[in-house]
């Protein structure tokens, strides 16, 4: 992974939005993520990438890993023997899937990480297409949602797959969590903690008192597993700082990419609630 001129002044312009409180370092938080991740997390994330793209293994296809973040999904990618481009617009980010290679792959010329944005048409024009593209929780952080999906949509190769999830649409709920997430990015460190302790009892409140009123000893537990591999302190924290932030209802995000040539091929939502909505679309062959 090389440092060209332009990393350093994308780095540099993501330090300064971070900074000014326009962004969320998500970076920062996947990097304390990576001491959790162990084997039964990658195969959660296997099964995960398994399941959703209906394939047992990923051999002879090319992966791309389009917002890494902590670089688990691409780790798992490439365990099921895809060749892996993984690419973040947050350096640490990008730190953090190049650890997971050092550690799981290293010096493998099949994986290669890059810094970069899914905005940026030049720097996506250079990576050439793929048979998977996958994106999930990225997109909608980006700052130009629909422009990011258009550009997502571009590396499918013909009759490859597009791998994605946006936040779901609660209409008032929805304008209500980006002002807190805006709230939580411009808030001096103290006050984040504020505002996150604040926000999680918002979010679990309900179901501790429904378990309390219901008998249960046993409330949340801050280790407790979450689907994919991933950690439920990691994601609250995720969800709350996680700006910009936008949203679509399932069938704006199908009507999108069907108007593109991409025919849905499984879908699988939040129920109507807090959360991401998952999509599987195969591109046409031209």
């Amino acid at each position: 992974m090389g440092s060209t001129r332009k990393d350093r002044a994308g780095s540099e312009q993501w330090r300064d939005e971070v900074q000014r409180g326009e962004r969320f370092g998500f970076g920062e938080n996947w990097a304390a993520f990576l001491r959790l991740v162990d084997e039964d997390r990658i195969a959660s994330a296997e099964q995960s990438l398994k399941q959703m793209l209906n394939l047992e293994r990923l051999d002879g296809k090319t992966f791309l890993d389009a917002g890494s973040g902590s670089g688990l999904f691409s780790l798992a990618a490439r365990r099921l023997g895809a060749q892996v481009t993984s690419f973040d617009y947050d350096p640490d980010s990008v730190g953090c899937t190049a650890e997971l290679r050092r550690r799981f792959f290293p010096e493998d010329s099949n994986w290669r990480v890059m810094r970069g944005s899914v905005l940026d048409r030049d720097f996506l024009a250079s990576l050439g297409d793929f048979d998977v593209v996958y994106s999930w929780g990225v997109l909608h952080h980006t700052g130009s949602m629909w422009q990011a999906l258009e550009n997502a949509g571009t590396l499918v190769a013909p009759a490859g797959q597009l791998f994605i999830s946006i936040y779901n649409d609660q209409g008032r709920a929805s304008v209500r969590w980006t002002k807190v997430k805006h709230a939580y990015v411009r808030a001096p460190r103290p006050l984040k903690w504020g505002i996150l302790l604040l926000s999680l009892v918002r979010l679990w409140g309900p179901t501790a008192m429904r378990r309390v009123f219901g008998g249960e000893v046993k409330l949340l537990n801050p280790n407790q597993r979450m689907p994919r591999g991933m950690d439920l302190w990691y994601d609250a924290k995720d969800w709350v700082g996680g700006y910009p932030f936008e949203v679509a209802k399932p069938e704006e995000i199908f009507d999108f990419y069907q108007a593109r040539g991409f025919q849905l091929c499984r879908l699988s939502t939040c129920a109507g609630g807090i959360g991401c909505n998952e999509y599987v679309f195969r591109r046409a062959k031209r």
